[in-house]
């Protein structure tokens, strides 16, 4: 039996592959800066990941469509009120897009 998709499962895919992506940009100006706003940013990430992944299952799996894609919204709400330090003075957009930091001391790897 066919069931046609919603134009809001797409979106909903959409919202959680961005809520996903900064997630792991979090994670990975933590370990490049060992910063503790990044860390706890990237530990509740995980959180609504979640929440995220809860929405798409809601928008496809039931006929509220619109209830789900809310889920996800939210999830990008709570996402972006972290607390955050400055990390960034004078890059680029790319690299503020992909989350390159400065290394900070202490967090480079030692050569064998």
């Amino acid at each position: 039996m066919f069931i046609p998709m919603s134009y809001l499962l797409y979106v909903a895919f959409f919202g959680a592959a961005v809520v996903f992506f900064l997630w792991l940009r979090d994670a990975r100006i933590f370990y490049r800066t060992a910063l503790q706003g990044y860390r706890k940013a990237a530990y509740r990430g995980v959180l609504y990941c979640a929440l995220a992944v809860l929405g798409v299952a809601v928008t496809g799996w039931s006929a509220l469509e619109y209830f789900g894609v809310g889920l996800i919204l939210a999830a990008l709400y709570l996402q972006g009120r972290e607390q955050r330090e400055r990390v960034w003075e004078s890059e680029r957009t790319l690299d503020r897009l992909l989350g390159k930091a400065p290394r900070k001391k202490g967090t480079q790897k030692r050569e064998a």
